[in-house]
C-alpha cells in the first residue's frame, strides 16, 4: 500500500487516480469527524469534498508524514467557518455518531460491543467537547499526538493533557453507569 506522501506526490506529478485513492482512504472517516461539528451528514460530506478540493487545487507543500493532519486541519477550519455562516455553536460532539463509529468495527465486534457502546456514547456526551475531540482523533482516527495537535491547533503536550483528562472523565462517567472494566 502506498503512503499518503507517495500518493500526494503522485497527484502533484499529474496522476489523478492517486487523488481518488486518498479520498477513498480518508473520505468516510473525515466525513464522520466533520459530522461531530456539523451534526448533519450532508453538510459534512460537502465539507469533506471541499477539504480535499482545497488541498488538491492549492497544492500546498505538505511536510512528509503530515498529509492526514493537514487534511483534518483544513476540514476543521472549514467547519469552524461553516458554523459562523450557519450561526451554529463550534462544539465537537458525538451526537448521531453511533452508526458511524460502528462502521469501523467488525460484525462480531459490533454485536459484542453493542451494549458497551451505548454507555460509551452516553458517557462521552457528558464530557467537555475538547476532550472528546482529542479522544476521537487519537483513538478513533489513530492519529499521533503530533497530528492531533496540528488539527486542534495546540501543542503535543496539550494533547497529552487533554487525553489524560478525557480518559479520567470518561472513566468516571463509565463508573456511574456501572462499567468499571472496559474489557468485561
Amino acid at each position: 500500500m502506498k503512503s499518503d506522501d507517495e500518493l500526494y506526490r503522485m497527484y502533484l506529478s499529474g496522476d489523478k487516480s492517486s487523488y481518488d485513492e486518498l479520498m477513498l482512504r480518508y473520505g468516510d472517516s473525515l466525513t464522520y469527524f466533520l459530522n461531530g461539528y456539523l451534526h448533519n451528514l450532508q453538510d459534512a460530506e460537502d465539507l469533506m469534498i471541499e477539504s480535499f478540493a482545497r488541498i488538491m487545487v492549492k497544492k500546498p507543500a505538505i511536510r512528509p508524514g503530515c498529509f492526514k493532519a493537514y487534511l483534518y486541519k483544513t476540514a476543521r477550519n472549514l467547519a469552524t467557518r461553516f458554523h459562523g455562516v450557519k450561526s451554529r455553536i463550534e462544539v465537537f460532539s458525538l451526537e448521531g455518531a453511533d452508526m458511524e463509529i460502528g462502521d469501523f468495527l467488525s460484525p462480531e465486534k459490533k454485536i459484542q460491543d453493542g451494549e458497551h457502546k451505548k454507555f460509551l456514547y452516553q458517557c462521552l456526551d457528558r464530557i467537555d467537547a475538547r476532550l472528546k475531540e482529542a479522544l476521537w482523533l487519537v483513538y478513533l482516527e489513530k492519529m499521533s499526538y503530533a497530528e492531533a495537535a496540528k488539527v486542534m491547533g495546540v501543542t503535543t503536550k496539550r494533547i497529552d493533557k487533554l487525553l489524560q483528562r478525557g480518559k479520567e472523565h470518561l472513566r468516571k462517567e463509565l463508573k456511574k453507569e456501572g462499567i468499571t472494566n472496559a474489557y468485561e
